[in-house]
């Protein structure tokens, strides 16, 4: 019975009708209608009539457009009149108006037969119990619906109970858990659709449509529910892998690929609940894998499915006694499926000019793709032997495919084994280098990949001790008949020049110059574009050695730049332009000449030509400005009118976000390059990342010339300020975009400084603007990488500013912040701890892990640098704010964490440091920490206690004076160590050795026997490494010498030494270095020492700079 006037359900089937006819005029009519008369006027009716329509319409595509229809109005937002918050349709409407309509959307879904209507349905239901449980409401009559639903004769049925809790899992209520378990077990062995006549499934995908639905459902639920709460349903996991072989015995590989996806889900969140059935389901994997009967689809998930269990679970695969051996066997494999079989030559390879075919779906980009990850989880130690047992077999193949595959592994591998691999780079070499020799050009194509990739994994090593192996081999590749060859040898020549240093390039810049000056004249355009790119990239490693070939080039690019101006050639262009910009900043503004006011006009012609929002000039241009304005300084301020209107348009761009609620728009926008696609709530949000992309870019260059034009920068501040760095901090669409914000306020706030002076109203505007924003992201900052930024903008900022920039409120809501920061943190401590505790005998912390605890590191550092900038500029004015954070210090420094502990450490030093006599108040906190940190373990720890312990002999006064004094004996030790003197340990020694001539310089009077401890304190010299402790122990030193003092005029020969290193070290400069020496110059008369003979005793290079000292 329907619920609706007869007049209304016509209306809306004429209406429906309108909607679904081709022509363009009465569908838009009908849109209109659909807004204005039923959307606007009265949804309550319109969603009740879709439901009705979807009940009782005779055709079945009325019914599913009726159920599509309804999900998309249903899921729209509107505005609520009362309170103006946006929400979705169905949700604004009133109780009694909902319940009708999801009562009869359900008995429609418990009544349609035809499977494809109902799953359009099941989809409406499924969004309407999404809105209920956003909203944290209930809706109990569905689950016990969907329950039943799940036990009806009719599979579709089943199917499309399954189908709704995988997509709104959320459902599901606790007290049903054991309801649950046990409709999953019984969909796990789901028989399928049946034919009653018969007694046989229509088709294998008939049998297992309901399993594969009940997997699904299986990994949304168990994705959606607590760790804790996961645990109950472990035991299903043999239920759940025992649809796996009938399904491949059926060779149905749609099936098959939503199962093993079913299984990736699973494997992410808890892979180690499969650990009894582990072997097994390798085993399995593997036969899919292998199975070349099968689509590739199903074999690449089963890939992805034992890479994932790497990813989450490395350490239980590397104890499964086949999985590496097996898979690292699977990957070569696959990776020889490349190349069509009717090109074994590479003709048709070499001769297409499209080098981005689109190949991420091919089984060889899923072979190295997974070797890549095997290498990065497993490590070298696991995969290396497995991997080098099969490579020099390959490449002694016949096939062109075998050989390419090894090669192809190399350069996967060599990032995550570089550790193992390092030591072997001969071994490796003579597998690769051959291969640049290769009659195949996909082999030589293949060995320079191998080659660039390990000069990027080995950078350093590579271009230090085999560079003339490397370029003397790839250098002919250049040479190639083959343009992709000689374009990939180009592009393998840019990874090792942008590692190598000047010195290793510069015998070999013309033979690489004259091969890629030739490269320029090739007739395809691609080869010209990387030859120009290799040249900027030698360009800029050679710096000043380049000059030579400038005015052998520089004409060729203004030609490029002035050519043709074709639309094809648009990109060969902006490589020049990339190319000429940075030779610019490798031979510099006196080089360049006249030529910098002609590169300057031809930039400036190019941007004022360009009309297309797609063109890539557009992007290397911002770049080009950016180098040309490092290269001319302050004489770059005059073209700054031409630049920054769309430098600051870009910069200043709001995101492009797009919301796509409808699969077509999904669809047509995931084959689109440089979109996101996040989804939310039911719907899709389409991100242009592109945009964002630019967006960063044009801030990070921004930054650039605010630090190289600084005043002349001034007449932008403000503008960029307000528009631009300010809103962007709290960009959340891109973190990059809110990074380079951050680091863009304090180069602009100097430009204004510089512009108007320190104390200026311009300034106090700009940063009472500024300073209350960036407190405001400190508490509001999601990412943990990101916040630390934002840290660094603050102090930076705060020492810009100087002195007493800070009101009382500023601080107090900066501690505010810090304090739940704080809270923060020791919270992930304490979630980390507990799955540190949870992880198997053996295991190596997760990358995740070890990333996670190295961005709180970093984020405690710079946290850490902001108090250090606050206390220096704010001196006692902050400790009252400051002292609420003590419970945190109290508790790190008596942590088992050594970062923790040396965070509160530097934070007691700054105090003592900058707050001088009032550091006494803290006293109690402040000793004990000290005493144990002198004896700490971690030298690092031990520096900051020697640190702390000598500021507080100069800062502290009397107070701190007996403390001081009864530390020498620690300190002492600290010099003493076995280890003092090793890399590690050596910056503890020698702020310890600063620290005791700290004390005897400003509280002796407490020190009992300061001759003997000045005597045993020379011992402590040199400090040849800490360039901020060495001024204070050699100025004490000098006055000592000054003073005649006994101990050290009898020590002369070793004083004068120990002077000796410090000069040549250069930790002693400027007037503390002229001081010094002439102390040392007395100390040799007055102990009648000969100098030339001490010397001689002296590395040769130590005499050479002595003698500049003392002539």
């Amino acid at each position: 019975m329907s619920l609706l006037p007869d007049e209304v359900n016509a209306a809306m089937a004429q209406l429906l009708s309108s909607l679904s006819v081709s022509d363009n005029i009465t569908r838009t009519k009908a849109e209109e209608r659909l807004n204005k008369e039923w959307v606007q006027e009265r949804p309550d009716v319109l969603l009740m009539a879709l439901v009705e329509q979807i009940q009782r319409a005779e055709d079945p595509s009325t019914r599913s457009f009726a159920a599509v229809l309804f999900r998309k109005i249903a899921t729209k937002n509107h505005k609520n009149p009362a309170s103006n918050e946006s929400k979705e349709l169905f949700t604004l409407l009133q109780p009694a108006q909902k319940e009708p309509i999801r009562t009869n959307l359900v008995q429609a879904l418990t009544n349609e037969t035809l499977p494809h209507v109902r799953n359009k349905i099941g989809d409406a239901v499924a969004e309407i119990a999404r809105q209920y449980s956003d909203e944290g409401e209930q809706w109990p009559e569905l689950l016990e619906v969907l329950f039943q639903t799940s036990q009806s004769p009719d599979a579709g049925q089943r199917e499309a109970a399954f189908r709704i809790f995988a997509t709104t899992p959320g459902i599901i209520e606790r007290q049903h858990e054991d309801t649950v378990l046990a409709v999953f077990v019984k969909g796990f062995k789901d028989e399928g659709a049946v034919n009653a006549s018969a007694g046989t499934a229509r088709s294998s995908g008939d049998v297992f449509f309901v399993r594969i639905a009940a997997m699904e459902a299986f990994a949304s639920f168990f994705r959606s529910i607590t760790k804790k709460a996961q645990q109950k349903y472990h035991g299903l996991i043999p239920e759940l892998l025992n649809v796996l072989p009938p399904i491949k015995q059926s060779q149905d590989s749609e099936q098959l690929s939503k199962a093993l996806i079913a299984l990736i889900d699973l494997a992410e969140v808890a892979p180690k609940m499969f650990r009894d059935q582990f072997h097994d389901l390798v085993t399995f994997s593997i036969t899919v894998i292998q199975d070349k009967d099968l689509e590739d689809q199903p074999r690449q998930n089963a890939l992805e499915l034992m890479a994932t269990f790497a990813d989450y679970a490395p350490q239980m695969c590397r104890k499964d006694s086949v999985y590496t051996g097996e898979m690292v066997t699977q990957c070569l494999s696959l990776m020889t499926d490349i190349g069509d079989d009717d090109d074994d030559d590479a003709t048709e390879w070499n001769n297409s000019d499209d080098l981005d075919v689109e190949d991420s779906d091919k089984n060889h980009v899923a072979g190295e793709q997974c070797m890549d990850r095997l290498a990065n989880k497993l490590g070298g130690g696991t995969l290396l032997q497995p991997t080098f047992g099969w490579l020099p077999r390959m490449m002694e193949s016949a096939s062109w495919r075998d050989r390419h595959a090894a090669l192809m592994a190399i350069s996967a591998i060599s990032e995550g084994c570089r550790e193992q691999m390092v030591d072997e780079l001969p071994k490796v070499l003579t597998i690769v280098v051959p291969a640049l020799r290769d009659p195949h050009p996909r082999i030589r194509w293949a060995g320079c990949n191998a080659l660039g990739q390990m000069s990027t994994d080995f950078a350093g090593t590579m271009q230090e001790k085999y560079h003339e192996l490397v370029l003397s081999s790839i250098i002919p590749v250049l040479e190639s008949p083959e343009p992709r060859v000689q374009a990939h040898a180009a592009a393998a020549l840019v990874n090792f020049c942008e590692e190598a240093e000047k010195a290793i390039l510069e015998p070999y810049l013309d033979s690489l110059l004259d091969h890629l000056f030739l490269l320029l004249a090739s007739p395809k355009r691609f080869v010209q574009e990387q030859a120009l790119s290799t040249i900027a990239t030698i360009a800029d490693s050679a710096e000043g050695a380049f000059g030579r070939y400038y005015d052998r080039l520089m004409p060729v690019l203004f030609a490029v730049l002035r050519g043709d101006q074709s639309k094809e050639f648009r990109l060969l262009r902006a490589k020049a332009m990339e190319c000429a910009t940075l030779i610019a900043l490798a031979v510099g503004k006196e080089k360049l000449g006249q030529d910098a006011l002609a590169l300057v006009q031809v930039l400036g012609t190019i941007q004022n030509n360009i009309t297309d929002p797609d063109d890539p000039q557009s992007s290397y241009l911002m770049h080009c400005w950016g180098r040309m304005c490092r290269v001319l300084g302050q004489d770059f301020t005059p073209y700054l009118p031409g630049v920054m209107p769309q430098l600051i348009e870009l910069a200043a761009s709001a995101a492009d976000i797009q919301l796509l609620d409808d699969e077509e728009k999904v669809a047509e926008v995931e084959q689109e390059d440089g979109w996101e696609l996040l989804p939310v709530k039911g719907k899709v949000i389409g991100i242009r990342t592109s945009a964002l992309d630019d967006k960063h870019m044009a801030i990070e260059l921004i930054v650039v010339y605010a630090q190289v034009l600084e005043a002349a920068f001034d007449p932008y501040v403000a503008e960029i300020l307000e528009k631009i760095s300010l809103p962007s901090l709290t960009f959340f669409f891109h973190d990059p975009v809110r990074v380079a914000a951050a680091k863009s306020i304090p180069q602009l706030l100097n430009s204004s400084k510089k512009a108007h002076g320190e104390q200026s109203q311009q300034v106090a505007a700009l940063w009472d603007q500024t300073a209350d924003k960036i407190l405001e992201v400190l508490n509001a900052e999601p990412n943990i990488e990101t916040l630390a930024e934002m840290y660094q903008c603050f102090y930076e900022s705060v020492e810009v500013l100087g002195k007493n920039r800070l009101s009382a409120h500023q601080m107090a809501v900066f501690v505010e912040g810090a304090k739940a920061v704080l809270d923060e943190y020791q919270e992930r401590v304490k979630d980390r701890l507990e799955e540190r505790n949870e992880t198997e005998e053996g295991e190596e912390d997760s990358e995740e892990l070890l990333y996670a605890i190295d961005d709180d590191q970093t984020l405690l550092s710079d946290m850490n640098k902001a108090f250090h900038t606050i206390f220096k500029n704010q001196g006692v004015s902050f400790l009252p704010h400051w002292e609420r954070l003590m419970p945190f210090y109290n508790a790190f420094i008596a942590n088992a964490d050594a970062t923790q502990r040396q965070w509160a450490l530097c934070i007691f030093d700054d105090v003592l440091e900058f707050c001088g006599e009032h550091s006494w108040t803290y006293s109690r906190h402040i000793v004990q920490p000290l005493v144990d940190g002198l004896r700490d373990v971690v030298p690092s720890n031990r520096q900051a206690a020697a640190y702390g312990v000598g500021v507080a002999a100069h800062k502290g006064g009397p107070a701190w004076s007996d403390f001081v004094a009864a530390s020498i004996p620690t300190l002492f030790q600290v010099t003493q160590m076995r280890e003092a003197r090793l890399d590690d340990h050596v910056f503890a020694t020698e702020n310890a050795c600063a620290s005791i001539a700290k004390i005897l310089h400003y509280n002796s009077s407490k020190v009992a026997n300061v001759q003997e401890v000045v005597t045993h304190w020379i011992d402590t010299f040199p400090i040849v490494n800490d360039e901020e402790a060495a001024p204070y122990a050699y100025s004490f030193l000098a006055q000592l010498i000054d003073q005649q003092n006994p101990a050290v005029i009898s020590q002369a020969t070793k004083c004068f030494v120990f002077i000796a290193q410090a000069l040549e070290a250069e930790t002693v400069q400027g007037l503390t270095a002229t001081r010094v020496t002439a102390a040392a110059k007395v100390l040799l008369a007055t102990a009648k020492v000969d100098a030339e003979q001490i010397l001689n005793t002296l590395p040769p290079q130590t005499q050479q700079t002595i003698k500049t000292y003392f002539g």
